[in-house]
């Protein structure tokens, strides 16, 4: 999945800088653009472990 998300959001981002030096600007490219890359950015970070769980751990047990 990892593989997919991370073109994508280089994509995504490839647009939105696009159409941010270009001379008529679209908006509604850039606002998708950037909810793509957020929501990318989401999924990514939702696999990275919080550095509290072993305090969190501790503390349940």
């Amino acid at each position: 999945m990892k593989k997919y998300i991370i073109p994508i959001m280089i994509l995504a981002i490839t647009v939105a800088l696009y159409e941010q030096v270009s001379a008529e600007k679209n908006v509604y490219i850039m606002v998708v653009a950037i909810v793509v890359f957020m929501i990318g950015m989401m999924q990514l970070s939702a696999k990275t472990p919080s550095k509290n769980q072993e305090k969190e751990d501790e503390n349940v047990q």
